[in-house]
């Protein structure tokens, strides 16, 4: 038996609730994985909204998405994942499907341009109210780097919080593995879509 990583872990969790046309967010963008797969997954008739205040990630991203074919899906916006309420539509609110945080820094990029625990926890209150009921939210939580303890502990204590009867949270981790990420993921009540156990 071999088990998925906490990265395939977490798409197989998004990609369970999306169908053709979902709306998703990317709230941070990087180098455009999480980027890619959502388009993907939502496909030519979906919508995909992705964050990040470096254009050099932006950049990368769209070249990523261009030679997928996969564009005309996807609005980058250079701006922090806490801008997100300011940024998608309004009549979007609710209707969100799927929301993906990777925290951290860019990987090749500046590791002094980080992800803050301030600005990650107003992202994750506005995604959990822009999620749409029966809808996914995941952190991939990095300790690794300066200030990633920190974020990572504020980040559980805010999601460990969750009202149970409107939210469900679940997280998993390589034990025996040296500050491995810790996926974290939260799903927004609805009798019809919970979330499917750990793929074995």
């Amino acid at each position: 038996m071999s088990l998925p990583s906490t990265l395939t872990q977490a798409h197989h969790w998004v990609k369970s609730v999306l169908n053709p046309g979902s709306l998703v967010v990317d709230a941070t963008v990087g180098n455009g994985n999480d980027t890619l797969f959502l388009a993907q997954a939502v496909g030519s008739t979906g919508q995909v909204h992705g964050f990040d205040i470096q254009q050099e990630a932006l950049d990368r991203t769209g070249d990523r998405l261009r030679k997928a074919g996969l564009s005309e899906q996807v609005t980058l916006h250079r701006a922090g994942h806490e801008q997100m309420a300011k940024t998608l539509p309004l009549q979007s609110k609710g209707k969100v499907q799927a929301i993906m945080f990777n925290l951290g820094y860019l990987p090749r990029g500046n590791p002094r341009v980080i992800t803050r625990a301030d600005t990650t926890l107003l992202a994750l209150e506005q995604a959990l109210e822009w999620l749409a009921p029966g809808g996914i939210l995941t952190v991939m939580l990095y300790t690794g780097h300066p200030g990633g303890i920190e974020e990572a502990e504020k980040v559980v204590n805010l999601l460990k919080r969750l009202d149970a009867g409107r939210f469900r949270t679940v997280s998993c981790q390589t034990l025996n593995r040296h500050q491995a990420p810790m996926l974290t993921a939260v799903a927004k009540s609805n009798k019809s879509a919970e979330i499917p156990p750990v793929q074995s």
